[in-house]
């Protein structure tokens, strides 16, 4: 790990301010994935900014009748609140077949989002990789793709996201808060937050530099079933191979989003209209676009059967 300076601010201005003003600054709250990241020396940050001390660690109901979620609730926090439980199901169910129980408790709402790609090639800094070295090359291409992007992926780059949680906010449209060092703010659909990757998968977000989360707001509860399933190599501690986010109405029609396939949460709204004609009807809309290797084809199919056990758990 590469030395760096370390400082604690007092207020979201002060840290988005703080890293905007220092050239490799960020942020940094529990730290699950940048640590690692930083020990490895693929994020190489010369100054760190902690953030907290700056009070975003509650869940409020806002006056359109949702949940505003301060950035540093954690995901335990999160994940056991009894309106999440109740209204939002679907998110409870998604974080929890995340990490274990000891990165859940130090693991934030707005890092979760921040979290980078586990491509392995990413993590091998021997191999080229545009996201880690932008223009070196992408060794995945050619290499072992099981695990990688079906959709959504480019000439660049065939890596995922590979979070749990923000396939369970597209459902729910929720909506990103953020601060800058000016104290300007914005509101960003989740739809709008991750980017695709094309010719820049080193950028995997539209926040600018030292803009920060501040929140994130879920509008009032869908009714419905809230399902999350979510396939993996192994039960525990193992990111999605592919996950189904789905919130399903009674007359069979609902919201549906995919994890483990694309740079971000998949979600498309003809797939969505096909829900009561079945996962074959749905997989087919959702995919249709869809570039996979030899190695990751399987995935499409896959994802079709994970979302017919959703819909039969629905129909339950």
């Amino acid at each position: 790990m590469r030395s760096f300076t370390y400082e604690r601010a007092k207020t979201p201005q002060q840290a988005a301010a703080a890293v905007a003003g220092t050239p490799g600054g960020k942020f940094i709250a529990g730290g699950t994935n940048l640590l690692d990241l930083m020990k490895l020396e693929i994020e190489t940050p010369v100054h760190l900014v902690d953030v907290q001390d700056v009070g975003l660690d509650r869940i409020e109901p806002t006056e359109a009748g949702g949940l505003r979620i301060g950035a540093l609730v954690s995901n335990t926090a999160l994940s056991a609140d009894a309106r999440v439980m109740r209204d939002y199901a679907v998110l409870t169910r998604a974080i929890q077949a995340g990490a274990s129980g000891q990165l859940r408790n130090k693991a934030t709402t707005g890092g979760n989002l921040l979290q980078r790609t586990r491509c392995p090639y990413f993590y091998d800094t021997n191999m080229p990789c545009n996201k880690r070295d932008p223009g070196a090359g992408c060794a995945a291409k050619d290499g072992y793709s099981r695990q990688l992007g079906v959709i959504g992926i480019s000439e660049s780059c065939i890596a995922t996201y590979p979070g749990d949680m923000a396939v369970a906010l597209r459902v729910l449209d929720a909506v990103v808060e953020t601060i800058d060092a000016d104290g300007e703010t914005r509101s960003i659909p989740i739809a709008d937050f991750h980017s695709l990757w094309g010719d820049t998968p080193h950028i995997e977000n539209v926040l600018a530099d030292g803009e920060m989360i501040t929140a994130v707001t879920l509008p009032r509860p869908l009714g419905g079933k809230h399902i999350y399933h979510k396939v993996r190599d192994r039960r525990s501690y193992a990111f999605a191979l592919v996950s189904v986010a789905a919130v399903i109405q009674p007359d069979g029609t609902g919201r549906v989003a995919f994890g483990g396939m694309a740079p971000k949460p998949w979600r498309v709204a003809a797939a969505e209209a096909a829900l009561p004609q079945g996962a074959a009807a749905v997989a087919a809309r959702a995919f249709a676009d869809a570039q996979p290797t030899d190695h990751n084809r399987y995935k499409i199919s896959l994802a079709e059967r994970t979302l017919a056990g959703v819909l039969a758990e629905a129909r339950s």
